[in-house]
């Protein structure tokens, strides 16, 4: 009997009509690029798509003008995406330091800001709210951009001048990869901007799509079979085989650019984040039930603890089918983007001691989970 699974990285919100759906999706190729699930996505998110958050987040430094010799602040304690974007944009991200919530601390934003600052990028960790006052309140003493970083949350009232979003393979919503970025209605410049950059950008090549599309349906397979080697191998080979994509390129863990990004989301995958979308009330519901038996009260999408030794905790745990996350193990990860050591104190602490508990599972699966940590 093959024992299941428990991930908060691999495709946790992959059900089996995602699969049946991704299946159908690769029998129409001609639909694969355009079609009317790109609008109705955009419609009922109220922003405009993009393939990736990472692509999002760069539409929007550009529809605010930000570039060479401009400063973003972004945190420590986060995906190398964000940073990396703001060097696309030829801007310079300075890193500010977490307080315990694991988002941006206001108190050292305003030690970082500068006369080149043009924006702060609130990231909501886990799901957990930042601390928007006060942020906000910086950004009009300032007079700086706040963008919000959703990636983490769609649960969240975007309350800054614009947000993105990230519908990645583990992220609340998935479509594999995907993106959507929303500006305030009061910044008609600045929106008309967004618009037009998306307007010029190419969709996605048909191999490109083709991976993303057949994620779901090899992840079926390897999740039912990784306990038994099979699984684990499968999912290195259609790697090797270039038939999987990875979340971040290779070139990205230096600062690079992938050719990939940015781009227009498909069709296709737009077509699977319809399909997400019905399932938010549920799948919000659920991870509020497995937070509560950890002894959190918010649906993270992951549930964060500081332990001693968490490789060892992470290693235990796996021998039992539990795969638990290390967001984030660097303080940008993975490592690779410039960062001064000592610059950020707290959130290179949490680095070293955090795991994270998978929440979009049954109460029944997360007595599983809290039975291996120890």
């Amino acid at each position: 009997m093959f024992r299941k699974i428990i991930s908060c990285a691999l495709s946790p919100n992959t059900e089996i009509d995602d699969v049946f759906l991704a299946l159908q999706t690769i029998c129409t190729p001609w639909k694969w690029k355009y079609g009317k699930a790109i609008d109705k996505v955009e419609k009922k998110l109220g922003a405009i798509t993009f393939n990736s958050g990472r692509s999002a987040f760069l539409a929007l430094l550009e529809a605010f003008d930000i570039g060479e010799g401009d400063e973003v602040i972004v945190q420590a304690f986060t995906c190398v995406a964000v940073p990396n974007s703001v060097l696309w944009a030829g801007a310079k991200p300075v890193f500010a330091d977490i307080d315990e919530t694991y988002n941006i601390d206001p108190k050292d934003i305003e030690k970082k800001i500068t006369k080149k600052t043009k924006a702060i990028v609130v990231q909501h960790t886990f799901g957990i709210p930042a601390d928007m006052n006060a942020i906000l309140a910086l950004s009009k003493k300032h007079n700086v951009f706040v963008i919000e970083d959703f990636a983490h949350t769609m649960s969240i009232p975007m309350r800054g001048d614009a947000a993105f979003f990230s519908f990645g393979r583990d992220k609340v919503l998935s479509s594999v990869w995907g993106g959507a970025a929303s500006i305030s209605s009061k910044l008609k410049v600045q929106s008309e901007k967004l618009k037009e950059f998306q307007s010029n950008l190419l969709v996605p090549g048909n191999f490109w799509i083709f991976q993303q599309l057949l994620h779901p349906i090899a992840f079926s397979i390897i999740l039912t079979l990784y306990d038994v080697i099979i699984g684990k191998l499968f999912l290195v080979l259609l790697q090797k085989l270039r038939l999987l994509s990875f979340p971040v390129y290779k070139e990205e863990k230096s600062g690079g650019q992938p050719s990939d990004f940015p781009a227009k989301y498909p069709n296709a995958l737009a077509c699977l984040l319809l399909n997400q979308l019905k399932k938010l009330d549920r799948y919000t519901e659920k991870r509020e039930q497995a937070v509560r038996f950890y002894g959190g009260k918010l649906p993270l999408l992951r549930y964060p603890m500081r332990v001693n030794e968490p490789e060892k905790i992470i290693q235990r745990a796996k021998e039992h089918g539990v795969l638990l996350g290390n967001w984030y193990h660097n303080v940008i990860d993975p490592q690779g983007v410039t960062y001064r050591a000592a610059n950020c104190p707290k959130a290179e602490e949490a680095a070293a001691h955090i795991i994270n508990l998978p929440t979009l599972i049954s109460i029944a699966e997360a007595k599983r989970v809290w039975k291996h940590l120890s």
